[in-house]
């Protein structure tokens, strides 16, 4: 039976995972692409959650699955396939914005975790396409460490158990940020937040085909630059 795309990680698709990565490490590369897409959106957002920025989330993105190809050998499944992958990107997206100075130490975010506000709500009659790109505008404004976990928690959708351990941070600190990070956003947008938060940035076709073919043609040339590899 051929291998296909799940819509959302659970138990059964953690099994699949394994079952891919096994394939994988075996010398079916193309499967890789499997992996991509199924959590291309989720990397996407947490890349993004970090930078700000579409196309530097974009070339972290491919970084992150570059690297976690190169080192699938060392995932031992102590978690979920998608919360190791979420864990790589996030570091690549976290190193590559401490080298250009566009992210604060976490000391620097506790001093002022509650000055990110905004005065200017949405209008009452505002459509969903506005009010999404208004909540994108007020997740960005979030302070460095808690809109990420805000966007891994509310975005992804992801546990509070996997955001610690994606953040390297513990579950307690993800609750109390989270919390923090929703009541800066509910001061601007009030009541429409949990209704349409899980659309925003969304990971369209182009992206997730752009991204997939690029990592594709690297790994196979990590694979055909090592002697006895099979491509």
């Amino acid at each position: 039976m051929p291998l296909t795309p799940t819509s959302a990680p659970n138990a059964e698709g953690a099994h699949e995972d394994d079952v891919i990565v096994a394939r994988v490490l075996a010398g079916e590369i193309d499967l890789f692409e499997i992996l991509m897409r199924k959590y291309n959106a989720r990397v996407y957002r947490a890349a993004r959650s970090v930078l700000r920025d579409d196309a530097e989330a974009e070339d972290v993105m491919q970084d992150a699955y570059v690297r976690a190809f190169a080192n699938l050998a060392q995932f031992e499944g102590r978690a979920a396939f998608g919360t190791w992958l979420t864990r790589i990107a996030v570091h690549e997206a976290l190193a590559r914005a401490r080298r250009r100075g566009k992210h604060d130490s976490i000391d620097v975010v506790e001093e002022r975790a509650m000055s990110n506000k905004t005065d200017r709500g949405p209008e009452a009659q505002t459509s969903d396409n506005e009010l999404r790109k208004a909540i994108e505008r007020a997740v960005d404004k979030l302070s460095d460490g808690f809109r990420e976990v805000f966007v891994l928690r509310a975005v992804v959708e992801m546990s509070v158990a996997e955001v610690a351990s994606s953040l390297d941070i513990a579950e307690d600190t993800v609750k109390t940020r989270y919390f923090r990070a929703r009541a800066q956003l509910r001061e601007s947008l009030e009541h429409e937040i949990d209704r349409t938060t899980p659309e925003a940035f969304p990971f369209h076709l182009s992206r997730c085909d752009r991204v997939v073919t690029g990592v594709l043609t690297k790994i196979h040339q990590l694979t055909k630059s090592k002697p006895g590899d099979s491509s």
